[in-house]
């Protein structure tokens, strides 16, 4: 069974940079393609960042060029590098795979304030 233990959120001022992190088990982690998604208060959940297993990666136009993916395979885990935060980009956020897999994990809150 998959497990995602998401972590590194928390409330930051806007303009700052958080690292969010996921570790993932129960899985071949390293052949398989992994998101982030987002979910804003009242809003769907939203995938906004992507990565291959060969490292490639695309990201939602509301968060190109102030994130940053990446993951260590050894470790199975992926990273969320967020900096230039905004107000908007408060919300709940999971890690997944691509297709999403059944489970979820419990995400980590991640508040800017203005």
């Amino acid at each position: 069974q998959v497990q995602l233990v998401e972590s590194g959120g928390g409330l930051v001022q806007a303009g700052g940079s958080l690292r969010l992190s996921c570790a993932t088990s129960g899985s071949t982690f390293s052949i398989n393609a992994v998101g982030w998604y987002r979910q804003a208060p009242g809003k769907q959940r939203e995938l906004v960042a992507r990565i291959t297993s060969r490292g490639f990666t695309i990201y939602s136009d509301s968060v190109k060029g102030r994130f940053a993916i990446s993951r260590d395979n050894a470790k199975s885990t992926v990273y969320l590098q967020m900096n230039s935060l905004k107000p908007e980009d408060t919300g709940i956020y999971y890690c997944n795979f691509i297709p999403p897999s059944g489970s979820w994990g419990q995400g980590t809150q991640v508040t800017v304030s203005s």
